[in-house]
């Protein structure tokens, strides 16, 4: 990808640049916002690329976990069929995300100590305790090790997000957060691609240690990442204490409350759909291989052709409305995957990336801007914190469901459709397609 020329817009805080603008006093801050094409930009997708390929390693490898640490048998449960238990499987994913809450006070001290130095060191430290994870040598084991790792790429995952999003403008911003969001699905979509190949030659362990190849990326993601100016302006002009908590004023707190709830559905209906799909695809519809990475190729292209439509709504429609048609499209492709057939997993799986990815720019984009600089990874910390809460309620609950005998289709009915309900909640916050974050929130 080409490098776009940045784009250098002098502006004092809270006042819109453009061609109209009032030119800014001398001395007042000035902000140097960048294309989306940019080496800033870029940097912080390799990171969520990093983030992506770590993370994604336990999902893309389960039914090997479950294999290599359970017992088969002949018989109709999923145990039977995969190993482990569902509510073992649901138990030990469902740790693995709480263990993301840890990613709040991670985020929040990018509000203090800077992005730049937060965003390396915790993908640094989440890929390094991921390595470490391949030689667990039992299923609690594997679960407690690779947990210590996940809020550090979580906090990597959201820190991209919005280091991406104050880099930019309005114009670019939708487009920068698709990019970081594919890059995570980047990631993710290799770690799925290389285990489905050659997961009879590397097991688990094989996979999850792969990811000491994106901790080689760190040095270039170092010298490509720069502090955005939005946190150095803020950073010069407040004085406060460390948000090791993610503080966030009253001021917000209502905005918050919505987004976070919106977090929780998605998250209780993404959770699930995505952790337990090749574990169901190899275990219970026994998908050969080359047909599981087939599938992940061909969701791969959807999910670019999703980001892009994604990207075109958020900025011609809206974030309200984009978000929403992402959210039942999850809710409805989710449901269609586990309904029983190997088609319908295949096409179910394909179009839940593309609504997925439909989402991701609205979503991103609207986390950043309803928020000041001051608080803005606080709020992201929030947002992640309510995800990782509704992953792990929507796994044990999918999990326990799917228990007895092949009942992924009610586990899917049961914990997909009632949480497409809450997409209403979208108009319960400000529309903020074409404005600034200056604009919005201006600095108390």
């Amino acid at each position: 990808m080409n490098r776009g020329p940045d784009r250098h817009l002098g502006h004092t805080v809270g006042v819109p640049s453009g061609p109209e603008s009032t030119p800014p006093d001398v001395g007042a801050p000035v902000l140097h916002l960048h294309s989306w094409r940019s080496r800033a930009v870029l940097g912080v997708v390799l990171a969520s690329v990093a983030a992506g390929f770590g993370q994604f390693g336990v999902v893309a490898a389960l039914g090997d976990v479950a294999r290599a640490f359970g017992r088969f048998s002949h018989g109709a449960t999923l145990a039977d069929q995969a190993g482990l238990s569902g509510t073992v499987l649901g138990a030990g994913l469902g740790i693995i995300r709480l263990a993301s809450l840890l990613a709040l006070p991670l985020t929040g001290l990018a509000d203090r100590f800077g992005r730049r130095s937060m965003l390396l060191v915790t993908v640094t430290a989440g890929l390094a305790v991921t390595v470490a994870s391949a030689v667990s040598p039992g299923y609690w084991w594997f679960v407690a090790v690779f947990a210590l790792g996940r809020p550090f790429l979580s906090a990597a995952s959201a820190l991209s997000q919005v280091v991406a999003a104050e880099q930019t403008s309005s114009r670019d911003r939708a487009a920068a957060v698709a990019l970081v969001t594919a890059g995570y699905g980047i990631g993710a979509g290799l770690t799925a691609i290389v285990h489905s190949l050659a997961s009879s030659t590397l097991g688990f362990r094989g996979t999850v240690a792969l990811a000491v190849l994106p901790l080689a990326l760190v040095p270039v993601i170092a010298r490509w990442v720069t502090e955005p100016d939005r946190f150095a302006v803020a950073e010069a002009a407040r004085d406060h204490p460390t948000p090791v908590l993610g503080a966030v004023g009253a001021r917000f707190r209502r905005r918050l409350a919505v987004l976070v709830v919106l977090a929780f559905a998605v998250a209780l209906m993404t959770g699930p759909a995505n952790t337990f799909v090749f574990l169901y695809a190899q275990n219970v519809r026994h998908l050969p291989g080359g047909v599981t990475a087939a599938m992940v190729a061909g969701a791969g292209l959807t999910g670019l052709v999703g980001l892009l439509f994604g990207r075109w709504l958020a900025d011609r429609v809206g974030r309200r409305p984009t978000g929403a048609l992402g959210m039942v499209g999850i809710a409805g492709a989710a449901t269609l995957a586990y309904s029983g057939s190997r088609s319908a997993l295949v096409v179910g799986y394909v179009l839940g990336v593309l609504a997925g990815s439909v989402l991701a720019p609205a979503v991103g984009a609207l986390v950043n801007e309803l928020f000041p600089t001051e608080v803005r990874a606080s709020a992201s910390g929030w947002f992640l914190v309510a995800g990782v809460l509704g992953a792990s309620v929507g796994l044990v609950a999918f999990g326990a469901v799917a228990d007895a005998g092949d009942r992924f289709g009610l586990a899917a009915v049961v914990t997909f459709l009632p949480a497409a309900l809450l997409a209403a909640l979208f108009w319960c916050v400000p529309e903020t397609r074409g404005r600034e974050p200056e604009d919005l929130c201006p600095s108390a």
